[in-house]
């Protein structure tokens, strides 16, 4: 009798052991309190714990300041740059157009948007006019977002109305002309062959022919497809008024992130939200200061992860997995992947993860009263590799977590629309940091720079370096920090040649007083 209940407690909790170990297999929601922290695959269910321990306990431990009183929160100095776009001579329509120009444009939020300034720069080359631009369905996130979904349609024609004719769509003549029209066959409308970054010259030699010929052209694909040099200063700053001028969200999407910002500035005042109600958690202005805060891009998702070739942390379990990914998605096309984890990390050149951004804000001084907006879609690992960021900055808000359902059913499943969302915010923000360079992190550094807001970029090959230092005490490691970064907080930096005038504004978009 006692080897039969003995025999049937084993069973019970072996029984008992299966179920907790699949019961997060049945219910992982119950497990990502944030909406962009879900696991994607079995390697993430081997938790990955702390690679720095001795830092992250240090880092529990310090103390707490009030930031109107820290250098840290206070505002850039005034370097004497302003926008030099209105400075530009006034612009004229040419008499007669050339005929229309069409654009598809594929990749996220930012890159399209780089897409869209180059467009409008190609279109004044060419006398021609354009015609709002096509966004692909991106491959990655499934999102069927149009530009009259994202932006303000009305605006940007009404902010460029007197440097190039635009239109919504083409006339009845030109109807056929269609993505679908050229994804079937050979269409001499169509412009395959633009080269990344291809001059001015080239526009006019290989594309005005076209306009005259048939009075359309379709450019097809159309990502980085026009040089940052050798243009004339009246392109440049077109360029640089549609960044920053003609491309404002649409009004649902800026009262969403009015709303988020408000409930970030004023967290005491907050009420629980009415369904439908942007609006719905405001406040007085003279019964709460309002409180600073500081947006975090963490880009950490499995793309980013995989592409790096570094290692996480996470085991051999994990390691197969990016592997296995990396191989299936871009065929042995990695070339990071021919060195070693030290090597890549000592060049800076592996993705921040959530533990290792935490530990550089606490080193430069964001206590755990800091406010923080985490803006990122999916992180790779899920709620296990982010708890360690929210351990250290308890006051971590979301998309998710500040809004009411209703609210996030509007932008829920649309990457392009939550993308836009968190720019928003995040060029609203007093402080904003991305985790690892990428397009969201170029398009920010741009914008703020213009604006002169804070932007600290991470000083990736110091933090490499530091965190393969398994010795170094929490001192060193806050000394080191701070003085690598004392000019990397959003000082101008002038564009040197071949680099983007959307990621360094000066000298074409922001002039010296």
């Amino acid at each position: 009798m006692v080897m039969g209940l003995s025999y049937h407690s084993n069973r019970v909790g072996a029984l008992a052991g299966v179920f907790v170990l699949l019961f997060p297999v049945f219910l992982p929601g119950l497990f990502s309190p944030f909406g962009h922290a879900s696991p994607s695959t079995f390697s993430e269910w081997n938790t990955p714990k702390p690679r720095h321990l001795r830092l992250l306990k240090s880092a529990l431990q310090r103390r707490s300041s009030k930031p109107d009183q820290s250098d840290l929160w206070a505002p850039l100095a005034d370097e004497g740059w302003r926008p030099c776009v209105d400075s530009s001579k006034a612009s004229s329509l040419p008499e007669k157009s050339e005929g229309y120009i069409q654009v598809f444009l594929d990749g996220g939020l930012n890159q399209q948007r780089m897409g869209i300034c180059d467009a409008v720069a190609v279109a004044k080359i060419l006398n021609a006019t354009l015609v709002i631009p096509h966004l692909e369905v991106n491959p990655v996130w499934k999102d069927s977002s149009s530009f009259v979904d994202i932006f303000d349609v009305d605006h940007f024609i009404n902010v460029l109305k007197d440097d190039i004719s635009i239109v919504q769509e083409l006339p009845a003549e030109f109807s056929w002309s269609t993505r679908e029209y050229y994804a079937t066959a050979i269409r001499a409308t169509r412009v395959k062959t633009a080269p990344v970054h291809a001059s001015a010259k080239w526009y006019l030699e290989n594309v005005l022919p076209v306009l005259q010929s048939y009075g359309i052209a379709a450019i097809a694909p159309f990502s980085h497809r026009l040089a940052f040099e050798n243009l004339p200063d009246e392109i440049q700053r077109l360029r640089c008024k549609v960044n920053f001028q003609a491309l404002n969200f649409v009004p649902h999407i800026q009262e969403l992130g009015d709303a988020l910002i408000n409930r970030l500035r004023y967290p005491l005042n907050k009420k629980e939200p009415t369904e439908g109600n942007y609006l719905s958690m405001t406040t007085d202005a003279n019964e709460q200061r309002p409180l600073k805060f500081v947006v975090l891009h963490l880009r950490f998702d499995k793309d980013m992860a995989a592409h790096s070739a570094c290692d996480f942390g996470g085991g051999k379990a994990e390691k197969l997995a990016l592997a296995k990914y990396r191989q299936v998605l871009w065929q042995g096309r990695v070339l990071n992947s021919q060195f070693t984890d030290e090597e890549l990390r000592s060049q800076g050149r592996c993705p921040l993860t959530p533990e290792e951004i935490g530990l550089l804000m606490a080193a430069l001084g964001f206590d755990n009263n800091t406010r923080l907006y985490l803006a990122s879609h999916k992180v790779y690992g899920g709620e296990a590799r982010i708890s360690t960021l929210r351990s250290l900055f308890p006051l971590m808000e979301d998309k998710k977590s500040l809004t009411s359902g209703s609210e996030l059913a509007q932008i829920k499943g649309k990457a392009s629309l939550l993308a836009a969302v968190d720019y928003y915010v995040s060029m609203h923000s007093d402080i904003f940091i991305s985790a690892s360079p990428g397009n969201m992190h170029n398009a920010m550094v741009g914008h703020r720079t213009y604006e002169n807001l804070k932007t600290i970029r991470p000083n990736m090959a110091l933090l490499g370096q530091l965190f393969m230092n398994k010795s170094i005490i929490w001192s060193d490691f806050q000394q080191a920090t701070v003085e690598g970064h004392k000019n990397r907080q959003g000082q101008i930096r002038l564009r040197k040649p071949k680099q983007s005038i959307y990621t360094y504004p000066a000298p074409d978009c922001v002039c010296h007083a």
